[in-house]
Parts: structure tokens; C-alpha cells; sequence
């Protein structure tokens, strides 16, 4: 692995305070190493062929190209796309229907997964006990050789929450560093108008759950798996839209291969539910109308948000 650089957690001029504040964590570069280690190790899983790293790989900004939904042990596939990892230390709930509440534990729910690494923490932490030079390094992380699931899951959380994406072109714009082009500019003015209300701020998500006129062609109910209420069914967490033009594809079951795909679910493809979204049912039109120029308009915005300095930071790399 590339020699990591010292590692400082530093909330971004644009943003928002951080949820997760490393209170009981203190992120620390041997940590930070332990956690990127164990992140990129195939051997925490059932037939040591999957990682983390696998379902989320950085030049897709810690997503999973090209397949709609995580692909995890004797290929098995899941239900729900991988969403991206990054700006992890800014949300309170994960996953795309917010089943998990705290940052620490969100390792636990791929580890255990029988279609993604489908294993326990206990087989996890006998392995690391046993298998050098693990030890070692949990001793030079945390004090202890011992190993034990509570700081498994912190190293994760530490390599996981430093991960910061904050310098795409849109922010340099924001900083005064740089000027939209005359198509981007177009496309910023056409998202405030009709996007910002869901991708809102500069995490470009509110962290939401909305039900966005997806024909529900499976079993999956979303939110309503968490919080047992109809009305939650075929809500689904609005994702950020950093990095958007490389973590393809999109919505919580992959559907969609191309931003063009998913402009044209919003401008006709979007389905009725009494649930739905109220910015995506006005006037009694379903959707949000758009041209043919403004699609490509606003896609030259989204491409403003990726963030080329994040997704070739070595820190984060497996090599």
C-alpha cells in the first residue's frame, strides 16, 4: 500500500458542522491505516474473495461500476445498489433507507450480509487475532493486540469518515477560483430552479427519504422496512450528487445506467403513488419538465461536481 500522509479531519469552508465528531475515536494515522487495511482485505470474507473495497471502488467514487446492485460472495447479487462512501462524517442515518443510525456499526451490516461478505464479527475478530501482522497493528492503533469488534469497527469508521469530498470544480467556483462555462452556468441556474429542493446544500442531498416515481419492479418497500409505515413505502434516501458523473448506476436498485436515463424518468417517467413526492406531481403534470438542451445543460452542471483530487487521493487507494 502507498505511504498514507498525515491525516487531519477539517470540516470544508461550505460546509455544514460534522455529525460524526471522532469523539470517541480519535483519528490518528495508525488508525487511519488499520482501518484502510482491513477495508481492502478479501480474507475478512466467507470465501476471502470480497472486500469492502469491492462494492466500492474509489475511481468510482467508492461506489461499484457497471453493477446495479453490490456483488458479493460466490457471486451472489444483493437488492440495493452500493452507494457511494464519502461525506460519510456528515449524514446521522445510512443506507438507502436509513436502517443504520450511527457511522460505526455500518461495517456489520456487509460483513453479516449472506450476498455480500457473509461471515460474523466473531469468525472476524479470530482471524485478526490470528493473523499477522494484525495484532501489531490494532497495538499501535489502540493500545491493545487484543483484537475485538469495537475497534474493528472504529478503524473502518476512521478511514471511512476521513474520506472528504470537497474540491470539484463547483466548489472552486464557489471559492472564486474558477468560472462556470456558459453551459454550466445554465445548468446551475436550471438545478437551483428545479433539483435543489431534494439535492440541497453543499452535500447536495437533503438526507431525505422520498418516494420519486419509481415503478416499484421489486419486493423492496424501502423505508417502510425500517419504520413499518405505509406511507414509507417506495421511499428511498435522496443520495448526494457529488460525484454523480462516475458512480453510475443510479437509484437504490440500479435501473438506471446513464444521467440522461435518469433525467428522463423525472421528465417522463415518472410514476404516481400517494406517496409521491410533492415537487414531482404540480399542477396536476407528473415530473419536471425538460428539453433536450436543458438535459444536457444540466448534466454539464452535475459534471462539475466530481471531484478529481478525491477520487485519485492515495490516501485512499488499495496501490
Amino acid at each position: 500500500m502507498p505511504k498514507i500522509e498525515e491525516i487531519v479531519f477539517k470540516v470544508p469552508a461550505n460546509f455544514p458542522d460534522a455529525v460524526y465528531k471522532f469523539e470517541d475515536n480519535t483519528l490518528s494515522k495508525n488508525g487511519f491505516e488499520l482501518g484502510k487495511k482491513l477495508f481492502y482485505d478479501t480474507r475478512l470474507s466467507a470465501d476471502k474473495s470480497v472486500s469492502c473495497g469491492s462494492c466500492h471502488q474509489q475511481f468510482a467514487a467508492f461506489a461499484q461500476l457497471d453493477h446495479a446492485v453490490s456483488h458479493g460472495v460466490d457471486n451472489c447479487l444483493g437488492k440495493r445498489n452500493a452507494p457511494v462512501l464519502f461525506n460519510l462524517a456528515w449524514q446521522k442515518e445510512f443506507f438507502w433507507d436509513g436502517g443504520a443510525k450511527n457511522l460505526e456499526i455500518v461495517p456489520i451490516n456487509a460483513v453479516t450480509d449472506a450476498c455480500e461478505m457473509r461471515t460474523d464479527l466473531t469468525k472476524v475478530v479470530s482471524f485478526l487475532n490470528n493473523t499477522s501482522p494484525y495484532p501489531q497493528l490494532f497495538k499501535d492503533a489502540f493500545g491493545n493486540s487484543t483484537v475485538n469488534s469495537q475497534n474493528f469497527l472504529k478503524a473502518l469508521t476512521q478511514f471511512t469518515a476521513a474520506m472528504i469530498s470537497a474540491n470539484s470544480k463547483y466548489d472552486k467556483v464557489i471559492r472564486k477560483e474558477t468560472s462556470f462555462t456558459i453551459e454550466e452556468q445554465n445548468g446551475y441556474h436550471l438545478f437551483n430552479e428545479k433539483c435543489a429542493s431534494c439535492h440541497a446544500g453543499s452535500l447536495f442531498t437533503d438526507l431525505s427519504y422520498k418516494s420519486n416515481g419509481l415503478d416499484l419492479t421489486s419486493i423492496d418497500e424501502g423505508r417502510k422496512t425500517i419504520t413499518g409505515l405505509a406511507s414509507d413505502l417506495g421511499k428511498f434516501r435522496v443520495p448526494t450528487l457529488r460525484n454523480i458523473e462516475l458512480s453510475s448506476p443510479y437509484m437504490h436498485d440500479g435501473r438506471f445506467n446513464s444521467l440522461e436515463k435518469v433525467l428522463e424518468h423525472y421528465n417522463t417517467g415518472v410514476k404516481h403513488a400517494t406517496n409521491l413526492d410533492a415537487t414531482l406531481f404540480q399542477n396536476g403534470k407528473l415530473g419536471i419538465s425538460l428539453s433536450s438542451a436543458q438535459k444536457q445543460q444540466l448534466i454539464s452542471f452535475l459534471k462539475t461536481l466530481t471531484d478529481n483530487e478525491f477520487i485519485k487521493n492515495k490516501n485512499f487507494s488499495e496501490n
